[in-house]
């Protein structure tokens, strides 16, 4: 059957997170997707990973790596988008695990002329560690009574990983976050991704998702908020390839986004200079 959705998810030397991620995939009720792997390039483990999953997951996974040259992110993403063999694009990350509902989510909200924008509940990293399996086949790690109980704090923010119906739309309403494009949990119209010419290839890490979303709004895409109705784990890690220097060119970027209205970028998919 011809799929209708193309989830891509970014990885770099994560193969215990992506593998968690990858089981919460395959616990999805909406099941008419195949999933790409922005690999920035990472390891044999992860290939190797990858392959032994490919067996046990029902959905088609296609890799897609690229030589380790440092954070190249967008340029990953940009390489996933042209793999993607449907007209429509979910992309998350390699350590963010999708509750069961999550690709159903985004297909029952998604719309001509708009993208969706969603959300994350970051887990402290001895909880990222714990959650196995049987904690993802079962739901067990979406049962905000079982996390606290595994050391997740109490906090408001915990009602996002339950919300559902009535709550989650009207959640989605209230909430003062700015719906944007985020690389954890968005999706949009491979056309429209396309037609900005994907991600700014010069941009390391810092807001890279957002200059996208930025471009997207320019050409006329309006963003929609699902924040409270596409919920998924982020497992905690590390970030080193977060540099001051990194953000500050970010930041420049996307000033010149805004200052100047654009709608493409001469650094993406097509790039004269590659």
């Amino acid at each position: 059957m011809q799929k209708n959705i193309s989830v891509i998810i970014s990885t770099y030397n994560s193969a215990e997170w992506l593998k968690k991620v990858i089981w919460g995939y395959n616990t999805q009720t909406y099941r008419n997707f195949e999933m790409v792997i922005a690999d920035d390039g990472s390891r044999q483990e992860t290939k190797d990973l990858i392959e032994d999953l490919k067996k046990e997951v029902f959905f088609p996974i296609i890799h897609v790596w690229h030589p380790d040259n440092g954070f190249q992110k967008s340029q990953i993403l940009n390489k996933a988008i042209l793999a993607c063999t449907t007209d429509y694009i979910m992309m998350s990350d390699g350590d963010c695990i999708p509750r069961s509902d999550f690709v159903e989510q985004h297909i029952k909200f998604r719309e001509e002329g708009f993208f969706l924008s969603g959300g994350y509940h970051k887990l402290p990293m001895a909880l990222s560690e714990s959650i196995t399996q049987e904690n993802i086949y079962s739901g067990q790690c979406f049962s905000v009574s079982w996390l606290k109980k595994n050391g997740m704090k109490a906090s408001f923010k915990n009602n996002k990983i339950h919300a559902k119906g009535l709550f989650s739309t009207i959640s989605n309403f209230l909430t003062p976050t700015t719906p944007s494009w985020n690389g954890h949990n968005a999706s949009g119209w491979k056309q429209d991704l396309l037609a900005i010419n994907g991600f700014d290839e010069r941009m390391q890490y810092g807001g890279q998702d957002r200059e996208l979303g930025e471009r997207l709004v320019n050409y006329g895409i309006k963003p929609k908020q699902i924040r409270y109705s596409t919920v998924c784990l982020h497992l905690d890690h590390p970030r080193g390839y977060a540099t001051p220097e990194s953000i500050h060119k970010n930041k420049n970027i996307r000033k010149e986004t805004k200052l100047q209205n654009k709608k493409w970028t001469n650094f993406g998919i097509k790039n004269e200079a590659k």
